[in-house]
């Protein structure tokens, strides 16, 4: 007899293939038998009728190492269908941590993870440690991480001791069964890197056949230019190469998506193993700090609060702004296009622009900006609505492009709760299925399938996962086509999706009629032999 047996519903196996009516049964963790199951019988059964059944979908690039620890029910991403996280991007992970060196990154990190306690440990023991969740997760070791164990936020290359050191904390967390490694070359430490130093990291990574991920140096004014580096690394060290969250931001860079587009394909074309992710709306996310520019960072939080408050520095940022854009973000409209998703010192103002902030305070947006960091010690998060709509379309067309929320698991209660983040940490998948295939027919819903399932299985060369197949672990969301959306809004963000009546993790339930039933199957998946299982 099987564990569960899934009926009635329309199958779409993650492999960009179109629907066919079937069933989906479970036994021990995996599919045991796809089809017409009608003569099987099952401890439990759940009715799919008008549904989809869909692998679980993969979010291929988060944050949520942040809050998972805090939030092991994982709830704003395992109700939207996510039954796999890929945590540690963007240069930031949470370990390794050598001894005296915790309060060094919590300091780092507060902004993007303002209510999480770090400890001093090895990244195999991080691994060990993790607890329970009800995702599997996926682990990288971030560059800046890295970097600050090492060089700390010095503006300069390693010595060749810190370099040596920095590869072996590499090598020992790949040996552990980290996927690879992260790199945020947008902000201080890691744009302090060269490109040398990324391929000397790159090289140990091919020991183990492990993966690079870069937050590209620039997203808006460089942003061809940070692409071509990425692709440079990975082509020159023979690694895989995943770009993070593609766009083209800022105002003057509008339009240029099929260029883009093409220069990752050339790559491919001429045997570079490089992948793309993106999250589908035209506004971002990241500490208030990093708006600014890259000069204001030297020397570490205490020396940019310094410059924050020396009246001659805010003037030469402001030139520098009004020149060059947003930094990692270009031009937008006004100081109205970036909104406060969290203030430790200022909960009230979390919702709210910095332009609305500053007519309320009769102060210039920038200063405003200035007062508000000061204040809550640098470490403000944001939202910044910097891209177009057509060029979110554009890309999200490309089969090249797979779907990420670079967001974190958070919950409608509890510490997760707190301030204003961006929608895509509750709508991601669904904002894809219900806006863009089933309302603008974007594109297809089979491909969009594939772009959240296999196809980024692919990319992350996960093993027995991605589609529904007899033999793989049974993750696998159910959701109606017809309902399936985001609810999460930039004014009120804290809210589930809608349309997801199951997901099954490792065989066991836990979304079922839309609600949570405190399953913590999730595991930590872990790289062997190039493979991640």
């Amino acid at each position: 007899m099987d564990d569960l047996i899934i009926r009635g519903g329309e199958i779409i196996d993650g492999t960009g293939a179109p629907a066919c009516p079937g069933d989906v049964a479970v036994q021990d963790g995996r599919i045991v038998a796809i089809g017409s199951n009608a003569g099987r019988e099952a401890r439990r059964v759940i009715d799919a009728s008008g549904q989809v059944i869909a692998p679980g979908f993969i979010d291929i690039h988060t944050h949520s190492d942040f809050t998972l620890p805090l939030n092991h029910r994982a709830e704003s991403k395992i109700r939207q269908g996510v039954t796999t996280e890929v945590v540690g991007n963007c240069g930031y992970s949470t370990a390794p941590v050598l001894p005296g060196k915790a309060a060094l990154l919590q300091d780092y990190l507060a902004a993007g993870a303002p209510w999480l306690e770090l400890a001093e440990t090895g990244f195999g023991q991080y691994m060990d440690d993790f607890p329970a969740t009800s995702v599997n997760t996926v682990m990288q070791v971030g560059h800046a991480t890295l970097r600050l164990m090492t060089v700390g936020l010095d503006d300069r290359a390693p010595t060749p001791e810190e370099m040596a050191q920095m590869e072996r904390l590499l090598d020992e967390a790949l040996a552990a069964g980290a996927l690879g490694m992260s790199c945020g070359l947008f902000t201080a430490p890691g744009n302090y890197a060269a490109t040398e130093e990324l391929a000397a990291l790159a090289r140990v990574l091919r020991r183990h056949g492990g993966t690079y991920a870069s937050h590209i140096r620039d997203e808006a004014n460089l942003v061809f230019e940070a692409v071509n580096e990425a692709i440079s690394v990975g082509e020159a060290a023979g690694v895989r190469v995943q770009v993070a969250h593609l766009k083209l931001s800022g105002m003057d860079n509008w339009g240029r998506t099929q260029d883009l587009l093409e220069l990752i394909s050339n790559a491919r074309e001429r045997g570079v193993d490089v992948h793309c992710d993106q999250y589908p709306y035209t506004a971002g996310s990241n500490p208030l700090r990093n708006l600014l520019p890259l000069w204001v960072h030297a020397g570490g939080v205490e020396a940019m609060l310094a410059r924050l408050a020396d009246p001659q520095a805010v003037d030469r940022i402001r030139t520098d702004i009004d020149r060059d854009g947003l930094t990692n973000f270009g031009r937008v409209e006004s100081w109205d296009a970036v909104r406060i998703a969290i203030s430790a010192s200022q909960p009230e103002i979390a919702g709210r622009t910095v332009g609305a902030i500053a007519s309320e305070r009769s102060r210039d947006p920038l200063q405003t900006a200035c007062d508000i960091l000061l204040a809550d010690k640098g470490h403000t998060r944001i939202v910044v609505t910097s891209m177009s709509e057509e060029d979110v379309q554009e890309i999200l067309r490309s089969p090249m492009v797979m779907v990420g929320s670079d967001g974190n698991s958070l919950a409608t209660h509890g510490v997760t709760s707190q301030g204003s983040p961006h929608p895509r940490f509750y709508g991601t998948f669904p904002r894809v299925l219900g806006r863009y295939v089933r309302e603008l027919s974007v594109l297809p819903l089979p491909l969009a399938i594939y772009k959240m399932t296999g196809g980024s299985a692919i990319a992350l060369r996960l093993r027995e996962r991605g589609t529904l197949q007899e033999g793989h672990w049974a993750d696998v969301t159910v959701f109606d086509p017809q309902e399936i959306g985001e609810r999460s809004t930039y004014d009120d963000p804290h809210q589930y999706a809608a349309g997801i009546s199951t997901v099954v993790v490792n065989g066991q339930v836990v979304i079922e009629g839309g609600e949570h039933t405190g399953a913590l199957p999730g595991r930590v998946l872990r790289r062997r032999a190039g493979r991640v299982e």
